[in-house]
């Protein structure tokens, strides 16, 4: 494998872990937000992961990356709250609040930033093995 690999292979895991991490803060941003109806209301958004393969002409794996396909809304249900004297409240008294979990939020955006820390860790070290290979050349 070579270095240009490497690179591509953190890069692409930086900038899926950097897309994770905006729609985490899209997510807290939006996290108790009311709707004026549930079909209004926010709803948390996921980052979907997808493994893309390098193939060689011979057809085996050379390698792969991952990237984000898609980003999909969570299906978990509003948070619906009884409150009368709400301006958005339905003729029941409900208001629709987003299906954000901070706690949830806060977990995922800690597991991205540490991926991305490994990923900034690999490019680091390839890096620190390319200069020991130029000091070799050196003498």
């Amino acid at each position: 494998m070579s270095f240009s690999e490497i690179y591509q292979i953190a890069g692409a895991g930086m900038n899926a872990q950097t897309i994770r991490l905006n729609t985490v803060a899209s997510n807290l941003a939006n996290a108790g937000a009311a709707a004026e109806s549930p079909e209004q209301a926010f709803r948390a958004l996921k980052p979907v992961f997808s493994t893309i393969y390098k193939q060689t002409q011979e057809g085996q794996v050379a390698g792969a990356h991952v990237e984000v396909s898609a980003i999909v809304e969570t299906d978990a249900p509003l948070d619906l709250r009884y409150e009368p004297d709400h301006p958005f409240a339905d003729e029941q008294g409900y208001v629709a609040y987003s299906n954000v979990n901070t706690v949830e939020e806060m977990a995922d955006m800690m597991a991205a930033s540490r991926s991305f820390e490994t990923s900034v860790e690999v490019m680091n070290r390839a890096r620190s093995m390319q200069q020991g290979l130029l000091q070799l050349g050196a003498k």
